[in-house]
């Protein structure tokens, strides 16, 4: 996908069903994991000993040396200064990162590490980048066909390491819109939906931030067609991503990439602006 998005122009379509056959992410994974197994034991060093210096237990080594769990780059780092590896580890960061991530999704994801502004309608789920972890874990557990519990880890991980954009310098320009049945919806229950609105209040008061409601009474929505998210990259490139049940689109014409994005400026003239969001956010959090 991400080559795809250099072309400029057309549209990149990945299906994570079609493409159950594509096992390169795994393989990647499971080469990793045996290149690290290689290095820990030409170091003389067991499990126990190995995790307890760059941070995890013995288990958890041996799902990251059998291609069960993803280590995040930093935890990549670690391993390869511990065993004095030279780099042998550090150079599988960006491979082994983009494996963690559905293959439907794993344009996207590169886009949001460059971009310098990003615009995004949701309509059913909070936005994964807004999620707090036990609303991501609600979310997870109950995708049917059912997720397995270390899939559902490794989504979780990855969630949490694309919140870095937050804190990225210099600061992206983040928005985001959201149907009010989003902010409603009680999905893991009354206190996870509790947590994730004071959430959206921490991060909605950031400077670089907006967070939108679109109202249920709201007589007219340009987002009648679905959700999306606009993406402008560092290079000046804007891109348009939409999603659903496990397919994805990246349209890289800068025509449709440019509707995309004045469509959005419509919906955001539509929704409440981002001190009535807030607002009714926290009355909202007042009914729990």
């Amino acid at each position: 996908m991400t080559e795809g998005a250099d072309e400029g122009a057309g549209t990149v379509v990945a299906d994570d069903a079609g493409q159950a056959a594509d096992t390169s992410g795994q393989a990647v994974v499971i080469a990793f994991g045996q290149t690290l197994k290689t290095l820990r034991v030409r170091a003389g060093l067991e499990r126990e000993e190995f995790g307890r210096r760059i941070g995890y237990s013995a288990s958890t080594v041996a799902s990251y040396e059998q291609g069960r769990r993803i280590p995040s780059p930093r935890t990549i780092e670690r391993a390869d200064e511990v065993l004095d590896a030279g780099g042998l580890l550090t150079v599988w960061k960006e491979q082994v990162e983009r494996a963690q991530y559905p293959v439907f999704f794993q344009g996207m994801a590169a886009l949001e590490k460059e971009a310098i502004e990003l615009l995004s309608y949701d309509t059913l789920v909070v936005k994964g980048l807004l999620q707090t972890e036990e609303y991501m874990r609600a979310v997870l557990a109950i995708r049917r066909p059912p997720l397995d519990q270390e899939t559902i880890e490794q989504r979780v991980a990855a969630r949490l390491a694309r919140q870095d954009i937050f804190d990225r310098h210099p600061a992206p320009l983040l928005s985001f819109v959201m149907d009010e049945s989003v902010v409603r919806r009680r999905l893991g229950g009354r206190n996870v939906l509790r947590g994730q609105l004071e959430h959206l209040l921490l991060v909605g008061r950031k400077r670089n931030v907006e967070i939108q409601v679109m109202p249920l009474d709201c007589e007219e929505s340009a987002g009648v067609d679905g959700a999306f998210t606009v993406v402008t990259r560092d290079d000046g490139k804007t891109f348009a991503y939409t999603e659903a049940q496990g397919s994805s689109t990246l349209q890289t014409d800068p025509q449709q990439a440019a509707l995309a994005a004045a469509r959005y400026g419509i919906i955001r003239s539509q929704a409440l602006t981002p001190r009535e969001s807030l607002e009714f956010v926290e009355r909202l959090l007042g009914e729990l």
